[in-house]
């Protein structure tokens, strides 16, 4: 696990109560991708005995925010990140651990040039959930924006 991963997990741990509760795993966390762990866990299983749809929703919202900190921690005097939307679809049955990944949708120095230029840039962030055989269960794609401080 990487220093940023460490760094940025626990912040989201301590800033962020459900990523806390959910007891997420931040396994790797750079401005390129985050990958999040979601440990099995009774507790938040759905009827059919696999982790709850909101649960996989927090985990995907939880590594898009990871990312979005590795890339844009260094706006944050400036601006703060703010999740404006997301579409999720569940593919398949997620059972045991799950993991999200998620990559960047634009460059980061065309969303900090747009800050530059005075206005409120928007970016997604797309996500892939897969279980412990590699298949995809769900994928998410977040917009998120940086909203300039004043």
């Amino acid at each position: 696990m990487s220093e940023t991963a460490v760094n940025i997990g626990e912040l989201m741990a301590a800033s962020v109560p459900m990523a806390r509760t959910l007891n997420l795993m931040y396994d790797e966390v750079t401005s390129e991708r985050a990958v999040v762990r979601l440990p099995d866990q009774p507790d938040f299983h759905n009827h059919v005995g696999g982790p709850h749809a909101g649960a996989i929703f927090t985990l995907a919202e939880s590594a898009s925010g990871a990312i979005v900190l590795a890339a844009f921690g260094d706006q944050l005097s400036r601006a703060v990140p703010l999740f404006v939307s997301a579409e999720v679809i569940y593919t398949k049955l997620a059972k045991g651990p799950v993991t999200a990944t998620a990559v960047l949708g634009r460059e980061i120095a065309e969303v900090v040039a747009e800050l530059d230029a005075g206005r409120r840039p928007e970016f997604p962030v797309d996500i892939d959930v897969t279980r412990e055989d590699g298949a995809v269960t769900s994928r998410m794609s977040v917009v998120w924006t940086l909203r300039p401080n004043g």
